[in-house]
């Protein structure tokens, strides 16, 4: 997938920020849409599908965290990525964004290369799991990775995307034993901080929406997935 083929909708009440992130993005090549408050982002990622949506945090009408998490009530965009953009010295909980379903946080004021650096890393492991779509079958489940979706007894279930990831992640390495760091790195990425907490909060959702106990719990150490 080459960048031309990638839209990434820009969300911020400031239109200067708009203009200067746009302008960058574009000149990476991607194909860039802009709104101004959440209200107009909800509506433009129904119509539009971007890959990637960018958040500003604070914003009128629907602020960044309420709009993310609307975002991701909607099954068709499971795979949508979304990152906010947050202001130094912000009254903001980093961790509570991720737990929210945003998949990385970005300072501002940040700049061009290494925000253009860090949109590389987080459409890179996007394009990855693209390129690597199958089905992966299980007992009692399939996991459809093109479409974000798990199947269980014909019903679809749409987890979102770091829920889908990391179930990917813990099935992929079945009967193996796998870190918090490990899961860090692989999920999240080695650039974004979280806390324990987030992964326990993702993992406790999984459990709920599969209805199985086929993800372990290691005391101490992480998590591994065991069919029995």
């Amino acid at each position: 997938m080459e960048n031309n083929e990638i839209t990434i909708l820009l969300v911020d009440d400031e239109p200067d920020i708009l203009e200067f992130l746009g302008y960058n993005l574009e000149k990476e090549g991607y194909r860039v849409l802009k709104a101004k408050n959440g209200q107009k982002a909800l509506k433009m990622t129904m119509e539009y599908k971007p890959h990637l949506v960018i958040l500003d945090v604070m914003m009128p009408v629907m602020d960044g965290m309420e709009t993310c998490l609307e975002i991701r009530k909607i099954p068709e965009l499971a795979g949508t990525l979304i990152a906010f953009l947050t202001a130094r010295g912000e009254d903001y909980s980093q961790i509570a964004g991720l737990e929210s379903g945003a998949d990385d946080y970005i300072t501002k004021p940040i700049k061009p290369k290494v925000f253009i650096s860090r949109i590389q890393a987080l459409l890179r492991r996007y394009k990855e799991i693209v390129e690597k779509s199958d089905i992966i079958a299980l007992k009692g489940f399939t996991i459809d990775k093109n479409r974000y979706v798990v199947m269980m007894e014909n019903m679809e279930i749409t987890l979102v995307r770091k829920e889908f990831e990391l179930l990917q992640f813990l099935v992929l390495r079945q009967n193996k034993v796998v870190t918090r760091d490990e899961i860090f790195t692989h999920v999240w990425g080695e650039d974004v901080i979280v806390g324990d907490r987030t992964i326990d909060v993702h993992i406790r959702r999984i459990r709920e929406k599969l209805s199985i106990k086929s993800i372990k719990t290691i005391k101490g150490v992480g998590y591994k997935f065991d069919e029995g």
